[in-house]
């Protein structure tokens, strides 16, 4: 079995993680192009190029399933990409998990980035979504950048600034870029109000990892052998995890689960 994920960067680590914990004996292809990033403020057009390209890098290794692990190219992308690979190779996009977040009803944050916040496509989603939760929409500027980068004094101040203007009685909070997903804890630990209940959050690498296995009918099996192996490609090209990815959990945790081919 062999599962490919896409993105601009490194937001694909939780993704490809969640895949390796559900099903450590699968091949994992990781095709990114960081150059090109940040994917946000380009055009739609630019987008879906530079998503093709990314994807076609990974389509070449003949994966089963394929997931989109980047919010802005599932938005602006995900139907060139299907019109180009379905039904030949699934393609799993990645939406932000306002239905399961809102479904709670009271106080709901959706972390974003500055192009995704307000943006028609996230207003449908709570529209269709939120139900009765007052949804609050928190710009995140520059963290996706820094968490790409690995730059800690800038993922902080980023943190910061988006917790300053989450709503204090906020219940949960939408991880609405998958960077995010990698400074979970800090993010709740920004968030976080002292005598209040645990905050949710409620990313989205769980359950693409699930799609996937379930769009090429395979069932989980977390405790099958760990021989899954490991191809990172960049701009197409073979290449090894950045030192970046190697500060997150879901980084090393690849790194020292499969040899990179």
């Amino acid at each position: 079995m062999k599962i490919a994920l896409m993105d601009s960067g490194i937001g694909l680590l939780a993704a490809a993680a969640a895949v390796r914990r559900l099903r450590p004996d699968a091949d994992l292809v990781l095709s990114s192009d960081p150059g090109s990033m940040p994917w946000g403020p380009r055009t739609p057009e630019d987008i879906t190029a530079l998503a093709l390209d990314v994807a076609r890098a990974a389509a070449a290794h003949r994966p089963d399933a394929l997931i989109v692990a980047c919010n802005t190219a599932s938005v602006h992308a995900l139907p060139a990409l299907r019109a180009e690979l379905e039904p030949a190779l699934p393609v799993i996009g990645t939406v932000p998990a306002i239905k399961p977040a809102a479904a709670g009803g009271g106080s709901v944050a959706i972390w974003a980035t500055p192009a995704t916040t307000g943006s028609p496509y996230q207003r449908e989603l709570i529209g269709d979504f939120g139900g009765s939760a007052e949804v609050t929409e928190v710009p995140c500027p520059g963290l996706a950048d820094a968490l790409e980068h690995g730059d800690e004094a800038g993922i902080d101040r980023a943190v910061a600034a988006a917790a300053a203007l989450t709503p204090p009685d906020v219940r949960a909070v939408v991880l609405g870029c998958t960077h995010y997903e990698l400074v979970a804890t800090r993010i709740r630990e920004a968030v976080q109000r002292p005598g209040r209940p645990r905050l949710a959050l409620h990313g989205s690498a769980g359950a693409v990892a699930a799609q996937a296995l379930r769009r090429i009918g395979a069932d989980p099996a977390p405790t099958a052998e760990p021989s899954g192996t490991l191809t990172v490609l960049r701009a197409g090209r073979p290449a090894t995890l950045p030192e970046a990815a190697l500060t997150y959990a879901e980084g090393r945790m690849l790194a020292a689960a499969a040899p990179v081919l």
